[in-house]
């Protein structure tokens, strides 16, 4: 009887732990188990975050943390962290987290616009996923990449197409730079393909052109017919005379290096490089910055005229005044150098 007894509450005992274990893990599981007032919260995990990386994130947005360490251990999330963005939401509880963290990674709105270089364009992506610039600028000057997408140093700043993209954030920097060829492919459609082919440029030279047209104006009524004025003038042997390629090629050099070039002067025409089209006819080389699509599309689709100069119009800023005369083009030119003085801009 007194066995009995005691076997009777040896049984009652483990049926009030197992009870307490099960309404433990009931809770760790099911309970709500956050703590910030948002709708959502964020996490990012990078390829080589461990477990306690992870936690160190969700310490600030969780009640119990000791509660998710016991559920995370017994589901091995804590030997099988994923990187990407992840979300949690308010009042979710530890097994909803695990869930989302685990295999939910979410994309990134991914932004860029008119960088002037590659090294630009690397530290611009760098703040929005998880690759830093450098293996980002190693996979843009990959040679092997460069071959296959037939692109050159010069010319592959113009295969990055400013836009928004939607990507996921522990993308890596090669499959970034595989994804942008893949975009540059696509906007390079039949249409564009077929005009490039009329004009007789290749699709380097329309990027070329395009750049110097965007540094041009920025309007993008203009653009066309600031293309068309380069056009015209490629039509009949005429150097381009583009003032932004004298600017590229001044900051190339030792001694306009951290300055700013806001009026073209005799001495910068002086500058021996081929990417001054004052002394070399034709296109440049490369580009002289990233254009926007408006640009390239000014290009494929410019303005037919007889305009063979334009410049800056002091009354309308942004905007310039074409003229089909050299003698016309001095007086507008003049008028823009008054205004130039009258602002004491004098280099």
């Amino acid at each position: 009887m007194y066995i009995k007894k005691i076997l009777w509450a040896i049984a009652l005992i483990g049926l009030v732990v197992f009870g307490a274990i099960a309404f433990y893990f009931y809770n760790a599981m099911f309970s709500p188990n956050t703590k910030f007032e948002e709708n959502v919260k964020y996490i990012f995990v990078s390829e080589d975050d461990t477990y306690s990386d992870v936690r160190e994130q969700l310490i600030p947005l969780l009640d119990d943390i000791d509660g998710f360490d016991a559920l995370a251990k017994q589901k091995k999330y804590i030997s099988n962290i994923k990187s990407g963005k992840y979300q949690i939401k308010n009042g979710m509880n530890n097994n909803e987290i695990i869930n989302s963290i685990r295999s939910n990674s979410i994309p990134v709105k991914l932004s860029f616009n008119n960088q002037n270089s590659l090294e630009a364009l690397a530290g611009r992506i760098a703040v929005q996923i998880d690759a830093d610039s450098l293996s980002l600028l190693k996979a843009m000057y990959n040679p092997d990449f460069l071959e296959k997408a037939g692109l050159k140093e010069e010319t592959v700043l113009g295969m990055y197409l400013p836009n928004s993209y939607q990507v996921f954030w522990d993308i890596s920097a090669d499959d970034f730079v595989n994804r942008m060829y893949k975009e540059y492919n696509k906007f390079w459609n039949t249409d564009r393909e077929a005009k490039a082919k009329v004009l007789g440029f290749s699709r380097d030279e329309v990027m070329a052109l395009a750049s110097i047209v965007y540094e041009e104006s920025k309007q993008k009524t203009e653009q066309p017919r600031v293309a068309g004025v380069y056009i015209n003038r490629l039509k009949i042997g005429m150097p381009l005379q583009a003032d932004p390629t004298l600017k590229f090629a001044a900051y190339k050099l030792p001694k306009y290096k951290n300055t700013v070039i806001r009026r073209i002067l005799n001495v910068h025409k002086e500058i021996d490089s081929p990417y001054n089209t004052y002394k070399y006819a034709g296109l440049p080389p490369g580009l002289v910055t990233m254009p926007d699509l408006s640009a390239i599309d000014a290009v494929l689709n410019y303005e037919k005229h007889n305009y063979l100069y334009f410049a800056a119009d002091p009354k309308r800023i942004g905007y310039h005044r074409f003229a089909k005369s050299l003698s016309q083009h001095n007086n507008n030119a003049r008028a823009y150098h008054k205004y130039l003085d009258k602002q004491g801009i004098r280099k």
